[in-house]
Parts: C-alpha cells; structure tokens; sequence
C-alpha cells in the first residue's frame, strides 16, 4: 500500500463506489491525500460511502451515475474536473454478475445485460477519462476485472467473457495512450467478502466454507486488500508499471 497522504493533491473517481471494493477503495484514497468523486446508482449508499470517505479530513464527493448512460458518464466527468481542475486517477469497479450455467442453456437478455454493464460500462467511463487524461499528458485508470478474466469459470460464460473483455480492452488502451503519460491496469479479484460474493454463495454459510478452504490462503479476501492494490497502481510506486492484470485472489491463479 502506497505511504500516507502518498496522493495528496491528486483527483479520482471510483465507480461503483456505493459498497465493496468501491467503497473500501473510496475511503482509502481520501485518507491518502486525494479529492475522491465517488459515484453509483443508489443515491444513499453512495452518499453514505462520500460520509465514510470524507471523516478526518478527507475529501469526497458522491455524483450518482449510471455507467451504461453515456451522458451521464460525461457528466460525472465534467463535474469531477469543474469542480477540481483535473483527473488524474479513474478506478472503473462498477460491474455487475447474474449469469450461471451452460451457454446453450443462457438466457440471451441476460447475457447481453452482463456486457452492457461490465464491457460498455468500462468503455464509457474510459472513453470519457482518457479525453480529459490526454489533454492533460497525464494519468493513471484501473479497471475491475476478475480472477475469471483471466481463466476460464466453469457456468459462468457471459460473466467469464465479459471480464476478458475488460483486461484485453486495458492491455490495448495501455498501448495506445503510453505516449500519452497514461497508464492504464487492471485489477482480476478472486472471492472477495462482499454483498456480491454473498450473492454467488446463495447466502450459504456452509457453501462458503467449503470454498474458503479450497483456498491456499484458506479465507475470501477483504475490500480493503483489494482497495490497497488499486491505491499503488495509482501512486508514484507504480510509475514504471502498465498494461498489466493482477490477480488478487490469495494464490488461487496459482493452484
């Protein structure tokens, strides 16, 4: 985890910011020293995360925002830089998962729901931070993927897609806008102790325990671990550091 106040000064939005990683993310960088637009459907979880961001001194604001709505990502936006100047970091977390099954068995609607919002999503939000990021000469963008971006999830096929979808249009964007000063990542969590992992777990505490211990670090990973990885891409320590996906799953890429 990057140093205290190490991005002080800097300007972020976080995605899916109103529970979860987001949240957990959102709340690290304002304790780190960086004017935080967290943004979200839900108007009150996402003013509650910008209350949570904002204690000792930290600087957060929530603008509601729906990343399938083009507009409304240029909105959130032009807000971010109305209000501070400039955008230097984009973490891009919000997703969603609903798909399970064999593909010839997947419901179509559903399938092309999951790649509105975890593909057109991300590709709003990039579309609209790497304008504002190239003018500038500088910036750095972190997009959520998942452990299933990177291998393949046995009945999961639109949500393994789309989350492939997410690293290849990082690896590409990290090409094509280097020369830039723009750095762009991507970050594959494995499970993670949050409302969506509860959801994939169906609520069940024994289901649950028997993958926690199929895992090598034997437990889910916090939000907060996960939020401390995206807080060092953004940071100075990771100025050499682009194009890249990394699992944080407690070693199960590697089992």
């Amino acid at each position: 985890m990057p140093d205290n106040r190490s991005l002080e000064g800097k300007t972020a939005i976080i995605t899916g910011a109103t529970s979860g990683i987001g949240r957990a993310t959102a709340i690290l960088m304002a304790q780190l020293g960086a004017n935080v637009v967290a943004s979200g459907r839900r108007v009150a979880e996402g003013e509650e995360t910008a209350r949570l961001a904002s204690v000792d001194g930290g600087v957060c604001r929530f603008v509601q925002c729906d990343v399938t709505d083009r507009s409304q990502v240029e909105a959130l936006v032009r807000a971010t830089v109305d209000e501070f100047g400039r955008l230097d970091c984009a973490f891009n977390n919000a997703g969603l998962f609903l798909d399970s099954g064999r593909l010839h068995e997947a419901d179509d609607e559903m399938f092309a729901r999951t790649m509105e919002v975890n593909v057109t999503g991300t590709w709003n939000c990039m579309k609209a931070e790497l304008a504002v990021m190239a003018e500038q000469g500088a910036g750095a963008i972190v997009n959520d993927s998942s452990i299933a971006g990177i291998r393949g999830s046995r009945g999961r096929p639109a949500y393994t897609a789309a989350k492939h979808a997410v690293v290849g249009l990082s690896r590409t964007c990290a090409l094509d806008y280097v020369r830039y000063g723009i750095r762009v990542n991507a970050i594959c969590p494995g499970p993670i102790d949050t409302a969506m992992m509860d959801e994939v777990d169906s609520h069940d505490a024994e289901l649950r325990a028997r993958r926690e211990k199929a895992l090598p670090m034997g437990r889910y990973g916090t939000s907060e671990e996960v939020a401390g990885l995206v807080a060092w891409l953004f940071s100075d320590a990771a100025a050499y550091v682009t194009g890249q996906a990394y699992a944080v799953d407690g070693g199960l890429s590697a089992s």
